[in-house]
């Protein structure tokens, strides 16, 4: 049995909360309500084609087909991560993909062979949904470390200039910046999963248990996807400072200043 299906007009009632919003916005003067419209209509269009697409993706289950489907969105998220993140595109690009892309690879590989235990490892059904939550949850772990880093650094440019005359060693020198960056990049899932099941149900479970799964199937689904969620953006923090250290400084281990 699958979860209650939700008519279009009521979907429609959905949106009924926007207009107090909207309203208090404008006599408030946030300048919000230009970006709640902007954000809400590209919400709704974005997730009807994922609608459409994913259709024909699960129909075909083409091996070839899903995994470019899964690069393309790496490559999404990638530009979402340096947009956030204040970095520039053409400097940060290369770093930023490949620090999630291995993480990512490996963690969605070894979920679907080991924790789920399925043959075909591209299978659309796992492959895609998985790894879409992965790969989403990991954006803002990513964004915090990258701009923790390197706004520190150009914040206290002199105390690393200082570090690095005293230790004669770049990577010495960016230590503090590199514990300061992952910590506040990490925070927010460790608090997540210390308080999962009190504050909140996750949307896996709850998804899982609207779609007719026991509780418990659905319970054991989302300890798993929570574990992975975390290595995925404990390594794509480090990876993402790590990789892009070589792009971000100078051969005299300056800060660039054309980075941002």
């Amino acid at each position: 049995m699958g979860a209650q299906d939700i008519s279009w007009f009521s979907l429609v009632w959905a949106l009924c909360f926007l207009i107090p919003i909207l309203w208090i916005s404008f006599k408030l003067e946030l300048a919000l309500n230009r970006a709640i419209l902007i954000s809400v209509a590209r919400m709704a269009l974005q997730l009807g084609f994922v609608g459409i697409y994913l259709k024909y993706l699960f129909l075909w289950n083409l091996p070839w087909v899903n995994a470019l489907y899964v690069l393309l969105m790496i490559c999404v998220a990638c530009g979402s991560i340096l947009k956030a993140s204040q970095l520039k595109f053409t400097v940060f690009l290369p770093a930023v993909f490949f620090s999630m892309l291995i993480p990512f690879c490996i963690c969605l590989l070894f979920f679907n062979r080991v924790i789920i235990g399925i043959d075909n490892l591209l299978d659309a059904k796992y492959f895609i949904p998985i790894g879409g939550m992965l790969l989403g949850n990991c954006l803002q772990s990513i964004i915090i470390g990258l701009s923790r880093f390197y706004s520190g650094i150009k914040k206290e440019e002199k105390v690393y200039q200082y570090a690095l005359t005293l230790y004669q060693s770049r990577l010495l020198a960016l230590k503090p910046f590199f514990k300061d960056s992952v910590i506040a990049a990490i925070n927010p899932i460790l608090a997540s999963m210390a308080t999962i099941g009190l504050v909140a149900l996750p949307g896996m479970m709850t998804g899982q248990i609207l779609g007719g799964s026991v509780p418990m199937v659905a319970i054991k689904y989302q300890i798993a996807i929570m574990l992975f969620i975390f290595y995925i953006q404990f390594f794509g923090v480090i990876l993402s400072i790590l990789f892009s250290i070589r792009s971000g400084f100078d051969p005299f281990d300056m800060l660039k200043q054309d980075i941002f």
